[in-house]
């Protein structure tokens, strides 16, 4: 197959995954304040129940740093052990207030209540159907962002502007986490019913305007456009839109 090929079907598949867990993580619920110290996330992209975790951030607007740790990875796993005692993901540290938590269900309690100042929404509560649509979801993705490749070490982390939901960032953060490149990770989530759709035909017609001060706003400004994933590396300076490009250039620089 070519490589066209081969990211048209990943785009599918990508889909499919945000259909079957509800399209969670596209729409912010609340916006939070960002915390002084930023959020900690040891994450293994494919784990159902680190993606529960994620689409919780979305949700709040909330930035978070990732540590990935896919399974046969040894750069981030021995510090996630560290830090909290086990190997078990998702594993969220709080160093404003102190908090290493373990378990999705605490965890997206956690940051609604504590930046969210609020209960979970219905939406993200946890139901007893979703670990089975959860998994399911990562397994038409062939669980990509499951396992560790070999890759060298950037030297400082990259930063990636995303949405949980969004097919086209979940190809770029699967690729991160199976070369174990850390990232902070800037939710870009939608922040109005009208933003609904891909970044070249949403559901509203006529010119794009973000919500005014909010994030999607300062990053239009910045850029002219609203559009995920996009990829800042501060290791070659490198500044990269659409997610094809972006893989070809993880797997150039950072692949072994």
């Amino acid at each position: 197959m070519t490589n066209a090929l081969m990211f048209n079907l990943g785009v599918l598949g990508s889909v499919a995954t945000s259909s079957l867990v509800a399209w969670r993580g596209c729409l912010v619920v609340k916006p939070a304040l960002q915390p002084e110290k930023p959020l900690l996330l040891y994450d293994m992209e494919a784990c159902p129940y680190c993606r529960r975790v994620r689409e919780a951030l979305t949700a709040l607007h909330l930035d978070v740093e990732i540590r990935p740790c896919p399974k046969g990875g040894k750069r981030y796993r021995d510090e996630a052990q560290a830090a909290g005692g086990k190997q078990l993901f998702p594993m969220l540290v709080d160093e404003n207030t102190g908090d290493v938590l373990y378990e999705s269900t605490d965890i997206v309690e956690y940051l609604f209540n504590t930046y969210g100042e609020r209960s979970v929404p219905g939406y993200y509560r946890s139901k007893p159907y979703q670990p089975v649509l959860g998994s399911l979801a990562s397994a038409v993705r062939g669980l990509k962002g499951m396992r560790a490749h070999p890759s060298k070490a950037p030297a400082q982390p990259l930063q990636l502007w995303s949405f949980e939901g969004s097919p086209y960032a979940r190809l770029v953060r699967e690729r991160l986490c199976e070369l174990e490149i850390p990232y902070r990770l800037h939710n870009l989530g939608k922040e109005h019913w009208t933003e609904i759709g891909p970044a070249r035909q949403r559901i509203k017609p006529g010119p794009y305007v973000p919500e005014p001060g909010g994030k999607r706003d300062a990053f239009y400004q910045q850029h002219q456009r609203v559009q995920v994933p996009y990829l800042e590396d501060p290791n070659t300076g490198e500044s990269l839109f659409e997610s094809a490009r972006i893989l070809r250039y993880l797997d150039e620089t950072y692949a072994l």
